[in-house]
């Protein structure tokens, strides 16, 4: 490439290729346990496509869920790597107050509040869909949840690696 040309760079998040069994009961439980909606520009695509995906969104079309319906070809392949999604700590702070509600951690046993995780930088949820895909709820207004969540109604958040690290990261490395 010369030092001339345009470098080329990704976009936003567009949408997730998702297999479920049944495309409507997925898009039903979706909605019922996330909030999403089919989007209607691309309806064409479940509708007039044989094996075209439903779109969904909880977020009026700008990130997506492509929901295709499993077949010979597509065998059910559950998405294990994980889909994050950020919520606001009104919204986070109330799903964790729903709980349990249908929703699984990854483990398949229903998922509750002290499931929370304490990322130091964001509260985090570990899901799964009832079809094994699996999916993480971000927030990053940390001290919010924090005082309005984990200190109110004690809920005692999981941790993946010792507290202190942050701190002692920030120490070693100053902000600019």
């Amino acid at each position: 490439m010369t030092g001339d040309a345009p470098r080329f760079r990704i976009g936003r998040l567009d949408h997730v290729h998702i297999r479920v069994p049944d495309r409507d009961e997925a898009a039903r439980w979706y909605h019922d346990h996330l909030g999403f909606e089919p989007v209607d520009d691309y309806r064409f695509w479940a509708e007039g496509i044989e094996g075209g995906p439903l779109q969904i969104s909880a977020d009026g079309g700008q990130t997506m869920l492509a929901l295709f319906a499993t077949s010979e070809g597509h065998p059910m392949e559950p998405q294990k790597t994980g889909v994050a999604f950020s919520v606001d700590a009104d919204s986070f702070i109330a799903f964790a107050r729903s709980l349990p509600c249908g929703i699984d951690a990854p483990s398949g046993r229903p998922l509750v509040a002290s499931d929370l995780v304490d990322f130091d930088l964001c509260w985090a949820f570990d899901i799964t869909d009832p079809w094994g895909n699996r999916y993480e709820i971000n927030c990053y207004d940390y001290d919010r949840v924090r005082a309005d969540l984990v200190e109110i109604d004690g809920v005692e958040p999981q941790r993946y690696w010792p507290s202190q690290l942050l701190a002692e990261y920030r120490t070693a490395r100053p902000e600019p």
